[in-house]
């Protein structure tokens, strides 16, 4: 079943880059989607539409429409803030906020107002071990989450985002600055994760975009150039573009 529903979706940013062009497709629910392809594709572009990221940017002229359980989130009338609540977005590179492990997973649920104590508690344990992080953690909480190394903080970005329950989370090349160990805890949190929430991973090699995909999109200059089944795109990819490019001959 699909959670997302793109219909003919294009974006110019006033400077002319990494603009879409006409694209249409369906997510589906409980899966990971990977959208991949060269820089310039457009990928991140369509991660921010998800969440209306592009809100804050110099948008030019943009057209179509995005559903989300039958609704249009770029209608204006879209309560903005109600949706990043439901589309989390883990970016490139991780920004833990300058508090201790325990305060960056309860920041959000305190400003959304839950005060208890056992709620809060509650939320933390269950985000970083969906996070797969918490027996890394679990007797350091206090600790600053500056102080833990680069893939530890990018699970606990992970486990922030995760605490506000959300069914969709966005990830733009989570992994670029890991080592291949962090990678693999990421990428492995991933297949648990896709059992409550509907995953969108622009990776950051054909090899994770192989590795992780239920489903993958290749994106080339703004244009969606196939999308179908990731064993099938990385084994036998209709388009000859998209062939290329996993076979190395551009990009």
């Amino acid at each position: 079943m699909n959670k997302i529903l793109i219909e003919n979706l294009s974006l110019q940013y006033s400077d002319g880059t990494e603009s879409l062009r006409d694209v249409s497709m369906g997510i589906r629910e409980h899966a990971v989607t990977v959208l991949f392809g060269p820089a310039g594709g457009g990928k991140s572009t369509l991660l921010r539409c998800l969440n209306r990221l592009n809100d804050l940017t110099e948008v030019k002229a943009s057209s179509g429409r995005i559903l989300i359980d039958g609704e249009n989130i770029l209608d204006p009338k879209t309560d903005v803030i109600a949706l990043r609540r439901k589309v989390g977005m883990v970016f490139a590179r991780p920004v833990p906020l300058p508090m201790s492990i325990r305060d960056n997973i309860t920041y959000a649920l305190d400003l959304a107002g839950e005060k208890r104590r056992s709620k809060l508690d509650e939320a933390v344990e269950r985000s970083l071990k969906l996070a797969a992080i918490w027996d890394e953690v679990k007797d350091r909480l206090n600790d600053p989450a500056i102080a833990l190394s680069g893939g530890q903080q990018q699970r606990v970005c992970l486990a922030r985002v995760l605490a506000l329950q959300p069914e969709i989370v966005l990830l733009d090349e989570p992994t670029s600055g890991l080592d291949p160990i962090s990678t693999g805890k990421v990428e492995a949190a991933l297949q648990e994760l896709k059992k409550e929430y509907t995953i969108i991973l622009v990776p950051h090699s054909i090899q994770q975009a192989a590795r992780t995909a239920d489903h993958a999109a290749f994106f080339l200059a703004g244009e969606l150039v196939e999308y179908a089944e990731g064993k099938q795109i990385f084994t036998t990819p209709k388009q000859k573009k998209t062939e290329d490019y996993i076979m190395g001959r551009f990009g």
